[in-house]
Formats: C-alpha cells, structure tokens, sequence
C-alpha cells in the first residue's frame, strides 16, 4: 500500500517495543499489539510501516446516516435528537453473534467505502441540521485518529458526540476522546468473565474501568446488555453483571438488557421474552433505576418510570420520545426526584 494514500495516516498512538528490530506496540486498545515491520492489528485498520503505525483505513467509511440517538440506545443522552450516524471497518473483538458483522468482521477496503474528510461529516451533519454525529455499527476506537479530527470540527459547530463501543479502549485512548468533546457512550458487556474468556480473550473489569473513568470525567455512560442464549444468560453471569454495575458505575446509570436474534456464527433462538423479564426485575430489585428491555415490541419496557414514584416520565415509541413529562431542570413533577439526563431534551 502506498504511503501516499490519502486514507493512510500516521499515527502517535505506540510505543516502541524492540527499536532495533522496528517492533512497535499499538496503545489505542487493551489488545495491545506488538507489530512487526508490515504487521496489521486485530482491528485490521492500524499496520506497522517500517517501525511506525499508521492508520491505513483514515476515512474509508462503511456507512454514513442520520439515526435517533434512542436507538444507540442512549436514552437519557440529548433524547429525542437526531445524529448522524458513522462507521468504518474492523473490529478488535470478534463476537460470533455480532448483529454487524458484515462490517465488523470485514477488512477496510476503499473501493466498498464512502470516503469521508473529517471536516466533510461535520458539514454534512449541519447540512442535515443533526443535533451531532455518533460512531457506531463497528467498533468505532480503531479509528481514533479519524474520531479525535472530527470532534475537532464538530465542537466548533455546537454538535455533540458520541459512540456505540465495547469499550475495550486504553484509558489514554478514553483521555483523548474526552478533551476532543465526546461525551456520550453506549458501552457494551457482553456478559461475566466466562463470557469474555470463552468467546473474546478479554477481561469484563477492563470495560467497568473505562466506564468509571468516562464518569468520573463528567462523561454519560448507558450499558447494554445483549443476552446471549447459552452465553451469558444464567443467573450467576447476570448477577456479575447487576453487581458490577451497582459496583462501579452505581444505581442512577441505565442498564439495556436487548433481546438476541441468531446472526453470524451464533444459531440459538432468539432470547426468550421471560428471561428478559427476569433479568429486569433482579436489576430493578437489586437496586439499578433505570432498566429497560430492547430489540422487543413491547414499548412499556422502553418508558422511563420515577425511580422514587413510579410516575411514567418518558414514553417511547420506535426509537422516538412519544412523551416528556420532566420539569426543566429534569425532575419527576410529581415527587421532585432528580432523573439522570445528560443534555437537552429536543422537541420536534
């Protein structure tokens, strides 16, 4: 590949690992991976170039659309807005149920890939006149030379940013995109240390972690919770999970638990509805507020209830707000109980 590719960047995120031999170490990622010269990472978008990294897939973007940030899910994020939604190629975890992985187990290649300046999406979304942009459909961190430009531009623009990750970032990595202005995080847990041992070689506690840092730096973190049949859906691996939230992030920050369809490489039925339900009430039991039921046409289990009262404050209907019934400074008008909102409530 020639350096002069315009989707071929260099990057400052490594560190040297053997400086006779040009090995190289990527930091983006808790992967970590040690490169050799002509070496690519997990990701598939970052390649040691005679002892450097480089972003080989710089703006080789997979999809480009305005999308309800509800459907992120982010549901106390600016609800009700609209943002324009961006993806590339690759991913640095390979789930085998993966919803996308005709994008995040795809190589980037430029001839299948909208090309895209940063400065091109900012415009692009204020043209549409989105309420920001999010990175989504594939892990977005691996491009994180391309995410730090664009939140350049689009904080001059007043737009908000966020992302849809497995959160599997180093912490410098989450620092970076902090300072660059984007503040909201759809992370996934993909379920208890068995989970992650078992189908991705990674540590769970990796992804508490980063949540944690994200709030403690003013940030807004929803988890999602995809149960996965035979995965991650037994009693104890839920309770890990329930605890661990409670744990780290504390009982005000949503929990998404989504229904599973087979995709991929993953060919059990669908997540059965009481199982759900059951996991709902044992968060809600457990102490979580806000617990909500995705990938369901139920949209009662999408309302957002008065953690205090029980008073339905928001209702949603297909990824849109039906009903906002907050005070302005986002508390229940019946009991005063503060709800977690990051941002402001858009009417349209």
């Amino acid at each position: 590949m020639a350096y002069e590719k315009e989707y071929v960047k260099p990057s400052r995120f490594y560190e040297v690992y053997d400086e006779e031999k040009k090995i190289i170490r990527c930091t983006i990622c808790e992967r970590r991976c040690v490169l050799a010269p002509g070496l690519t990472g997990i990701c598939w978008n970052h390649k040691n170039i005679d002892g450097k990294l480089y972003n080989i897939a710089y703006g080789l973007l997979s999809a480009v659309e305005p999308r309800p940030i509800e459907i992120k899910p982010l549901f106390h994020y600016y609800p009700n807005s609209i943002a324009l939604t961006f993806s590339g190629w690759g991913c640095n975890f390979r789930c085998p149920w993966c919803q996308n992985y005709y994008i995040s187990w795809s190589k980037p290649d430029p001839d299948k890939s909208i090309y895209m300046e940063p400065k091109e999406l900012v415009e692009l979304a204020v043209k549409l006149k989105n309420h920001g942009l999010c990175a989504s459909f594939n892990e977005p961190t691996i491009h994180l030379e391309y995410l730090l430009d664009v939140g350049e531009y689009a904080v001059k623009h007043g737009l908000y940013l966020a992302m849809v990750t497995n959160g599997y970032m180093t912490l410098k990595t989450i620092k970076h995109l902090l300072e660059n202005g984007y503040t909201g995080f759809s992370i996934d847990i993909k379920g208890c240390p068995y989970t992650y041992k078992k189908y991705l070689s990674a540590n769970p506690l990796i992804i508490y972690r980063n949540a944690k840092t994200i709030l403690d730096h003013g940030g807004h973190v929803e988890m999602v919770y995809l149960v996965v049949p035979k995965a991650n859906d037994w009693k104890e691996c839920y309770e890990w999970i329930i605890n661990n939230h409670l744990k780290y992030l504390g009982e005000n920050i949503p929990l998404h638990i989504n229904r599973y369809y087979p995709a991929n490489k993953y060919y059990e039925p669908p997540t059965k509805i009481s199982k759900l339900v059951e996991i709902k009430k044992e968060a809600e039991k457990s102490g979580i507020e806000y617990v909500y039921i995705g990938n369901t046409p139920y949209e009662e289990y999408e309302y957002t209830r008065c953690p205090r009262c029980g008073k339905i404050l928001i209702a949603r209907r297909n990824h849109r707000v039906i009903k906002w019934n907050l005070t302005k400074d986002h508390r229940c008008p019946r009991c005063g109980y503060k709800i977690n909102i990051y941002g402001k409530y858009i009417y349209r």
